[in-house]
């Protein structure tokens, strides 16, 4: 009774354990679940949002949020095969280039927000609707495919039988949580979100930490569409729309506050796991897609009401 408990006065245990719970009732239940091919490609595909919900969760701990993170993984997705230089053989001269427009762009978005007080969802909304503009201008509704070497070798290689996308989203949340939880910029994070005024008087810089935040959901984005990019070998408008809102939704299914000042990435993780599980499931039904629509939206809603709720204020 008292694991019970415990279990629900922590969220990111309790996000853990309702995927265990799911994934082995799954097992039992359908044929091929359980396997370790296809759990491997549910975590390859959660890598996608785990990344992308690493900067969404840096920006919702501070009490903002960040509607630009789809449009910045279709941006990387599709500017990096068309920057990739010939005479780099690595590739890796395009995917710098591609980071550094990802991170500009989150700078960007954090400069408005920092310096001329737009809120983070109004900025960010802007920003996604130009960049969304700007794609249609530049790509005009074309798929453009990658032969960038490093990007394709990110999505497809599998050392010791582990996708790389896999391993590079272990490397994404060991660094995200030492930052949350070992540096004093993290305390600083958590502090402007659970009480702005306060952590201001107490010398906490809203302008410097708001720069930091947008600016590292802007490269982690970038990171997630590089990822989507050398998993589908090819970039098209729109590819980085699904990580919008699953992004958030993994972001609140690990029980970080929406309004921000409480949480932690390490529910974020087991989120993005119960997401694409969850997807997965809905699949195997034989429904249309409207319905599959409505399937999702009405498990999501009840899994926030489960691991999700806000604290009382």
């Amino acid at each position: 009774m008292n694991v019970i408990r415990s279990a629900f006065r922590n969220p990111p245990l309790l996000t853990f354990l309702l995927v265990a719970f799911v994934w082995i009732v799954a097992s039992f239940t359908l044929r091929g679940f359980g396997a370790y091919g296809h759990l491997r490609y549910l975590l390859e595909l959660a890598a996608v949002i785990g990344i992308a919900a690493a900067g969404q969760t840096l920006v919702i701990l501070m009490g903002g949020i960040d509607l630009s993170v789809g449009a910045v993984i279709t941006v990387t997705a599709i500017l990096l095969p068309l920057i990739s230089p010939a005479w780099d053989p690595t590739g890796l001269a395009g995917i710098a280039a591609a980071l550094a427009i990802a991170t500009g762009i989150g700078l960007m978005n954090g400069a408005g927000a920092a310096y001329l007080r737009v809120p983070p969802i109004i900025m960010t909304l802007a920003m996604a609707t130009f960049l969304q503009g700007l794609l249609v201008i530049v790509a005009g509704g074309s798929a453009v495919t990658v032969s960038n070497p490093a990007v394709i070798l990110l999505g497809q290689a599998r050392p010791l039988g582990i996708p790389s996308g896999i391993i590079l989203w272990l490397v994404v949340s060991i660094v995200v949580l030492l930052l949350v939880h070992r540096m004093p910029i993290g305390a600083r994070f958590l502090a402007l979100g659970a009480n702005p005024l306060t952590a201001r008087l107490s010398g906490v810089s809203v302008t410097r930490n708001t720069l930091i935040v947008h600016t590292l959901s802007g490269f982690f984005a970038g990171l997630a569409g590089i990822l989507v990019l050398g998993m589908n070998r090819q970039g098209y408008v729109g590819i980085g729309d699904p990580y919008l809102l699953t992004s958030i939704a993994a972001v609140v299914l690990g029980g970080t506050s929406i309004l921000g000042g409480r949480g932690t990435y390490a529910g974020t993780i087991p989120g993005a796991i119960l997401l694409v599980t969850t997807t997965a499931l809905i699949t195997v039904v034989n429904a249309s897609p409207g319905w599959r629509s409505i399937m999702f939206g009405t498990l999501i809603l009840a899994l926030l009401l489960v691991s999700g709720r806000e604290a009382r204020r």
